[in-house]
């Protein structure tokens, strides 16, 4: 059990209140996409567009409270694929069948390799450079990156293995490679001038479903190896560097056209594996549902470390109950203090550009809603 204190505000992120990144594509920057497709208009005049939503969106951030604020993804297609498309080495594929979510399917993409991985520049940097010119002084602009195990994990599926281990036979040079790109990414985003970095990771909302783990003990695996070997990945990558960057992760159960993927299950199975991982200074953990189990895991959280826990649906705009959102935070503080919790949406409103269905108008109702819960707890 643990040992309650008075409620303390936070300078650093996480904050009290916050976000997990992505926001739903304006309609302005949807036409501007698809004009682009078509060869209706030039990269530059994509990019203008782009530019133009991500001021007003970083605006609109600061004026619902939030005190760190993203880009929205709004330069991306995926949460994930565009950014492992930018090492070298890799190329964006188009394969038979997309990810699985559900009652839906995505559209049929995948970074596969060409070559060895490794990093010399990526667009990703200069894209964090604009948003922390727009952002200003008075608010934290945080880039957001999916992690080095989910890369490994996309390179691990069924379509990619063969060319995988083709330019890998020795998994270890993979991690190794991986891990070293991921690294110098990082460094390159601080030198730009980033101090909060936010790792999104699928793959330990995979670990422990239910149904993902009774597949991959069918097909031989063996969970808990891959699961240390998704957290010694990530551990390399976050080890050394700059005392002042803050490193979160944030642990994704599915987030696609408001749908979830396999079946769900407690983080039990994983969470001394998860929350072994050094350097992380906070854990966005999905509780929106009863998919995700209780909150008895977070009796493994350390001492220094954060968990922002995601009690509100980025799936749907309707409101939820206060008195049901304070009933699970008095849940939660059965195993960590109030003063290391703090609130989210359980993920982006658009983990891909088609979005999350719910209105930009519940979008920032929700957000809105979420620092007025805060602000009552912890005296904000």
């Amino acid at each position: 059990m643990s040992t309650q204190t008075e409620p303390e505000k936070r300078t650093v992120t996480p904050f009290r209140y916050d976000i997990v990144g992505s926001f739903l594509r304006p309609q302005a920057l949807k036409d501007a996409r698809l004009k682009f497709k078509n060869g209706e208009i030039t990269a530059e005049q994509l990019k203008e567009v782009e530019n133009d939503e991500i001021v007003k969106l970083v605006q609109k951030q600061k004026e619902v409270g939030l005190q760190a604020v993203t880009d929205g993804e709004f330069r991306r297609s995926w949460w994930h694929l565009d950014f492992f498309w930018g090492f070298d080495g890799v190329e964006r594929t188009i394969i038979d069948q997309g990810y699985q979510f559900n009652g839906a399917q995505s559209r049929p993409e995948t970074a596969r390799l060409t070559g060895k991985i490794s990093y010399s520049s990526h667009p990703f940097v200069s894209h964090y450079e604009f948003l922390k010119g727009a952002a200003g002084d008075d608010v934290v602009a945080r880039q957001s990156i999916p992690a080095a195990a989910q890369f490994l994990f996309e390179l691990d599926r069924a379509e990619n293995q063969e060319s995988t281990k083709a330019i890998y036979p020795n998994r270890e040079e993979l991690i190794s490679d991986i891990a070293k790109a991921y690294k110098a990414s990082i460094l390159a985003f601080y030198a730009a001038g980033c101090r909060s970095i936010q790792i999104d990771d699928c793959t330990w909302g995979a670990l422990c479903d239910e149904q993902f783990i009774a597949f991959m003990n069918q097909v031989g695996v063996n969970v808990d190896k891959y699961a240390n070997e998704f957290a010694g990945l990530n551990e390399e990558v976050v080890s050394g560097l700059p005392e002042d960057l803050v490193v979160t992760i944030h642990v994704c159960r599915g987030n696609y056209v408001s749908t979830y993927a396999g079946v769900g299950g407690g983080y039990e199975p994983i969470v001394q594996t998860l929350l072994s991982i050094n350097n992380y200074s906070g854990y966005y953990l999905e509780f929106d549902t009863e998919r995700a189990g209780d909150f008895k895991p977070l009796r493994f959280l350390k001492d220094n470390q954060q968990v922002v826990l995601g009690l509100f649906s980025s799936k749907f705009g309707e409101l939820e109950s206060k008195e049901d959102i304070l009933k699970r935070i008095e849940e939660a503080k059965q195993y960590v203090d109030l003063n290391r919790i703090c609130l989210s949406p359980q993920c982006g409103f658009a983990s891909t550009e088609e979005g999350n269905h719910l209105t930009e108008e519940q979008q920032w109702r929700k957000l809105a809603y979420i620092k007025e819960i805060a602000e009552e707890i912890w005296n904000l």
